[in-house]
């Protein structure tokens, strides 16, 4: 039989790992589950970049794994700013219980609204606060307060 046995990861490349992982384990709550080194042909194989090394963490948020990759070689990378409607973006939405104070925190780690936060008024998510965030290497990250 075909198809998807489980979601094993979301993954994002990002400019320092160090900083990444602070961000989500000290405003997110995340736990690192493990932090290794890919490197040489397997690799250059997988990512299709030829000499790659990659210095990389998994951190276990809620029960979703988020695998961050900082490329140390080769060193010439493209930065992507993609926006919402751009084809090919993607974000993390996440639930919070304080959307106003988690966007706070966010901002001591360069994450800046992309917008305003906004509720919805009707339908099945009435009273759920929605907000997107962007930080420097061009990441989309939605904030999440549930109703009530």
């Amino acid at each position: 039989m075909s198809g998807v046995l489980a979601v094993a990861h979301t993954g994002i490349t990002v400019r320092s790992l160090d900083r990444a992982v602070g961000f989500w384990v000290d405003v997110l709550g995340a736990e690192v589950e493990r932090r290794f080194v890919l490197e040489g042909e397997f690799a250059a194989d997988v990512t299709g970049v030829p000499g790659a090394r990659i210095s990389a963490a998994v951190l276990l948020l809620g029960q979703h794994r988020l695998e961050l990759l900082e490329y140390l070689a080769p060193a010439q990378r493209d930065h992507v700013r993609p926006r919402p409607n751009d084809l090919g973006s993607w974000h993390l939405a996440v639930e919070v219980a304080d959307l106003a104070e988690v966007a706070r925190r966010c901002e001591e780690y360069d994450w800046r609204l992309a917008g305003r936060p906004r509720t919805m008024a009707d339908g099945p998510r009435a009273g759920t606060t929605f907000a997107y965030l962007h930080d420097e290497d061009g990441c989309t990250l939605e904030l999440i307060e549930p109703a009530g």
